[in-house]
């Protein structure tokens, strides 16, 4: 609901005549675009995650697949609110730390009330490390994953009728033509994935970190089975 009433197009900001960037379109087109923002924003919630890359995967199986630009665009939106493990690890760190912050709070007023504790709420029990490793794996690979799909296959028609328009215009050279040109036809087109290495680097530090917190927390039980336990006199 809060993000819902803070990026609505007809939010107080945007009645803003200096800030109204959508002044000058229709009825319909404002109700058009009003929609798709609102769809975008609410497509955000994680609750929807798992069931929103499903649908993706399944309509980029079929043969021939058509990609609803709404549902692009909020995968892509998605994408962007879940990728600060795809950033180099000085800004990723940064994300998490402050969104651990959140959460921390969270979870002191969830104990305060008496409420159970939400998922990485509880400060003294939340493993860092492991949580991050699970939402680069499970989240935020496989997210990048199907909107990488999702782009080569939008993006690849576009490519082709460029690249072909492009050999329209230029003298045919017989001897070029053949095997080598059928071969790049066949090739599927693809997108470059800056991410991949950010991912695994992150993932990588991540896991040396998990190493070094099981070694101390191992250590510190040790120590605590180790203390003698007091006599009374």
């Amino acid at each position: 609901m809060k993000s819902n009433q803070e990026f609505s197009p007809d939010s107080r900001l945007m009645r803003d005549e200096e800030c109204n960037l959508l002044q000058n379109l229709s009825r319909e087109e404002f109700r058009e675009f009003r929609t798709l923002v609102i769809d975008m924003v609410l497509a955000t919630d994680m609750s929807f995650h798992f069931q929103q890359l499903k649908n993706m995967r399944s309509l980029l199986s079929l043969a021939e697949p058509t990609v609803d630009k709404s549902k692009a665009a909020s995968l892509i939106l998605h994408c962007c609110d879940i990728s600060h493990p795809a950033k180099r690890w000085d800004l990723h760190h940064r994300w998490t730390m402050s969104l651990l912050d959140e959460f921390f709070l969270q979870g002191d007023k969830e104990r305060d009330l008496g409420l159970p504790f939400s998922p990485l709420c509880d400060r003294n029990n939340t493993l860092v490390a492991e949580s991050q490793i699970g939402f680069i794996e499970f989240i935020v690979e496989p997210s990048m994953g199907v909107c990488a799909d999702m782009l080569e296959c939008i993006l690849g028609p576009l490519h082709s009728s460029s690249k072909n328009s492009t050999s329209s215009a230029e003298p045919i050279n017989e001897e070029s033509t053949g095997t080598k040109d059928r071969n790049e036809n066949s090739t599927k087109f693809k997108i470059r994935k800056p991410w991949v290495a950010c991912l695994s680097d992150n993932k990588k530090i991540w896991k040396e970190q998990a190493a070094k917190d099981a070694e101390a927390r191992a250590k510190q039980e040790e120590e605590n089975n180790s203390v003698p336990p007091t006599t009374e006199e």
